[in-house]
């Protein structure tokens, strides 16, 4: 039998690490990651290696050349002009593949019994069949849910954490037939999980998954490395050792010195030409690499020393990589998940700070403290983007700094020249953030519409009209007054998509920035009229006459927002009587606590003045909460009910787009007027999407994000929805208080407890495997429905913290609480099995 190995990553997040070898090539226990999977095929009698490489690789060939050295034979398919992607580089040596073949990744570390994978596949007829394992955050890689017989029935690659249906996932490790290969074009880039696996789903034919037993470990990033390293010297995944085991838990390769007074605790690996000197002292984890001189007085915790490193006297290292050649010179200090690259110096006395990464022959000079990424960036943070855009805390996470390498890495990834929108609101946080992404943006030959200090359904609706690639748009964040929100936009004004992002979050930790010319450096324009390009659009999109002859009285709340500074002039030039309350604009942010004063006096002054209603304008002008005409809220999901009712009262047979938590309720009205419900993901993208993309769709949104009008513009728009409010009432002739009285009698309530990362997947996959299929609904997260009484209860994963969101809905108050109740009990209980989380960790977050 055959395998492929797939070698071609260049391991960018491995940084530096990778920058002169490909990612297979890196060493765990002193020896390629490549190795110990040529050692594991040639264990289960797989002795034909077909090798495709892309990224440097002249230095897999010159390691194993014929592959004669290690037992098996090796040949070389290289992807000259283009990466082919995963199942590209395998549809290159079809020709060599006439038989059942092995694919194998190249970059990670595993155990798996392959003999009894190959069995099973052979056993089921399957055309493929994908090995599998259970992790505990699966966000990382590819999704599996198969049925009873193990057939395939569906999978994800890389979701997003609100996605998560399993915490089984594809290892990259597949048994196929060749027939598998006549569906790929020849020379085109394609890829097993996007393109081959979804059209062989989609054909019928037999794909399946074998979940395999046994240790596997994706070698994608940094702290993944070091825990490969861990792992294999602890003996939790079985590989060869290159040296022999002087003592338990000791190896010592040949002609290597260690002084008498030297402290070992294990497990240690120490490589092949070692000296280590006097009182030295080496703590379980640590691997020192072949040719590798340790100095007196030097202390070893856990790190890995790669070949010809010298480390002076009285270093420290902690739980650090050190590339081959580097020089760590007397007393100077790496601390945890720090990397230095490749025949680097550090100097006496300095040091390194904690995840701070050093690219290849750098020079940090002594009693330096390095406390950024050098060459350029001061972070090696995972991801960047959340459920909503970039945030953090202002001036600390959200750094000028940080800005100008965002906006460059955004600028990256358009086409020179082209041009971008940027707008804010009017906070001097927001302005300093916004002036340094335009750096970043133009020193990547992007030209800037500034916008300056706009609403951002302003900005969403000139986007069009400007001729942009795309948009930005900064403010203090609508729910947390101490952080930036950063939210990037397409040509339409939509919040960018999930590949965007990850695009973006690739030049950003790649590091991966273009650099103009001095003559290519953007420019800064600043559009006029943007006021009146809403306000001709404002007034296309609603009955103007009935507005000027409604008689109502409104009261403003802006809540010193930037939307104090349009809303006045527009409702003045429609005639409306509106009273304004907090429209001066203020740079601090309001706290929770301040807002719902704001909302007290609200209610007092419509009550007063015997007005409509009144609305609170938040979130730069993206939401909104009413007070009815006898100065009560109308807020949470009886907002977003009686915003339906309106709509499909003036709509008839018409769409409205609600995320998925949102209350039955809608169903109930949309059943009153012959419309229809289509609901999504609970983020802004996937309801701004669907909102643009569906049919005869009136209406979109919910209460705590906004309210979507989608013949206006793609985003959520309060004070559009406050013009459309007074048209509405006045031609259906109803208060705010006779709608709420016709509303659904629906129980909904919600419930948030803590939930660690590496429980979510698991969690997720039980709750599907315990609950039957024609029961469950999986938009985002697991919704349980009771087709009986038209209830349902959702478990929602929280996409940007630990944490996660329980809600029951029902039309009987008693089935809510009960299976509210029930629920959490059921999470709270396989939380503290799964994580051993003490039941005082897992406490609600109301």
């Amino acid at each position: 039998m055959r395998a492929v190995l797939m070698a071609g990553g260049s391991g960018t997040r491995l940084r530096p690490l990778t920058c002169d070898l490909a990612k297979p090539m890196v060493p765990i226990l002193n020896r390629p990651i490549a190795e110990h999977i040529i050692n594991l095929l040639k264990k289960h009698n797989i002795k034909e290696v077909i090798a495709t490489l892309h990224y440097l690789p002249d230095v897999m060939r010159d390691y194993f050349q014929d592959g004669s050295d290690f037992g098996v034979q090796m040949t070389y398919a290289v992807e000259e002009d283009q990466p082919l992607g995963t199942a590209g580089c395998v549809k290159n040596v079809e020709e060599l593949l006439n038989d059942t073949f092995l694919v194998i990744s190249g970059d990670s570390v595993t155990d798996f019994d392959l003999s009894t994978a190959i069995e099973f596949h052979k056993s089921r007829k399957s055309k493929a069949t994908l090995v599998l394992t259970r992790v505990p955050n699966p966000v990382e890689f590819g999704v599996v849910i198969t049925d009873e017989e193990m057939r395939i029935n569906r999978f994800l690659e890389k979701p997003s954490t609100s996605e998560i249906f399993s915490d089984t996932v594809n290892t990259g490790t597949y048994i196929l037939e060749p027939s598998v290969l006549e569906y790929l074009p020849a020379n085109e880039e394609c890829d097993f999980s996007k393109d081959l696996f979804p059209l062989l789903l989609e054909k019928g034919e037999p794909m399946y998954g074998y979940v395999a037993e046994g240790y596997w470990c994706d070698v994608g990033h940094l702290d993944a490395y070091r825990d490969a390293q861990y792992d294999a010297l602890e003996g939790k995944v079985s590989v060869d050792f290159a040296y022999k085991e002087e003592k338990p838990g000791v190896w010592v390769g040949q002609n290597t010195f260690i002084d008498s007074t030297v402290k070992i605790e294990p497990p240690v690996l120490i490589g092949d030409n070692c000296r280590i000197g006097p009182r030295v002292k080496i703590e379980a984890g640590t691997v020192i690499g072949d040719n590798v001189t340790v100095g007196s007085y030097a202390n070893l915790k856990r790190p890995i020393i790669w070949n010809g490193a010298i480390i002076g006297d009285e270093a420290h290292l902690r739980a650090c990589t050190i590339s081959r050649g580097t020089r760590i010179d007397r007393h100077a200090h790496v601390l945890e998940g720090a990397v230095v690259g490749a025949l680097s110096r550090v100097g006496e006395e300095a040091q390194i700070s904690p995840s701070v990464r050093v690219w290849p022959s750098k020079s940090i000079e002594s009693g330096a403290t390095l406390n950024i990424n050098l060459i350029w960036g001061n972070s090696a943070q995972r991801n960047l983007f959340v459920q909503r855009g970039v945030q953090g805390l202002a001036n600390i996470d959200i750094t000028p700094e940080f800005a100008v390498k965002l906006g460059a890495a955004y600028g990256s990834t358009l086409k020179p020249g082209v041009q971008v929108a940027v707008s804010r609101d009017q906070r001097s946080i927001s302005r300093m953030v916004s002036r340094s992404l335009m750096a970043g943006l133009m020193s990547v030959g992007i030209n800037i519409q500034n916008l300056e200090a706009t609403a951002i359904p302003l900005a969403r609706m000139v986007l069009p009209t400007l001729s942009v690639a795309g948009g930005i748009h900064v403010r203090v964040h609508p729910d947390r007054p101490d952080y930036i929100l950063i939210e990037i936009f397409d040509s339409q004004g939509i919040n960018i998509s999930k590949g965007k992002e990850k695009k973006i979050e690739g030049a950003y930790f790649k590091e991966d920035l273009r650099r103009a010319q001095i003559q290519e450096i953007g420019s800064v324009s600043y559009p006029s009229q943007i006021i009146e390009t809403y306000s001709k659009g404002f007034a296309e999109h609603l009955n103007l006459s009935a507005i000027a002859n409604s008689g109502s009285k409104i009261v403003l709340d802006y809540g010193y927002g930037v939307s104090g500074a349009v809303l006045p002039q527009l409702l003045k030039k429609f005639e409306c009587d509106a009273v304004v309350l907090n429209a001066s604009l203020n740079q601090v942010s309001l706290s929770a606590t301040e807002r719902e004063g704001l909302l007290t006096q609200l209610g007092q002054v419509v009550e007063a003045l015997k007005a409509n209603f009144g609305v609170q304008v938040s979130a730069n002008g993206e939401q909104l909460i009413l007070m009815d005409e006898s100065g009560m809220p109308v807020r949470g999901q009886m907002l977003t009910a009686l915003m339906v009712n309106l709509m499909l009262t003036a709509n008839p047979r018409s769409t409205v787009v609600v995320p998925v938590h949102v209350s039955s309720a809608v169903e109930q009205i949309a059943r009153r007027h012959d419309g229809k419900v289509i609901r999504t993901k609970a983020n802004p993208t996937a309801l701004m999407e669907a909102s643009q993309t569906n049919p005869n769709v009136v209406f979109g949104g919910s209460e705590e994000m906004g309210f979507i009008f989608p013949q206006l513009h793609p985003g959520f728009d309060a004070m559009f929805c406050i013009a459309k409010l007074i048209e509405m009432l006045t031609i259906q002739e109803r208060t705010l208080g006779q709608i709420r009285t016709e509303l659904p009698r629906v129980s909904h309530k919600s419930y948030t407890m803590r939930c660690p990362w590496t429980a979510k997947g698991s969690l997720m996959r039980h709750l599907v495997e315990n609950h039957s299929t024609e029961n469950l609904e999986l938009v985002d997260g697991v919704k349980i429905i009771d087709a009986k009484s038209d209830s349902w209860v959702l478990i929602l994963p929280d996409a940007g913290d630990p944490l996660v969101h329980i809600y029951a809905n029902s039309n009987d108050r008693e089935w809510t609480d009960e299976n509210l109740r029930k629920y959490r009990n059921y999470v709270q209980e396989f939380v503290e099995q799964e994580q051993g989380v003490e039941p005082s960790k897992a406490e609600v977050l109301l």
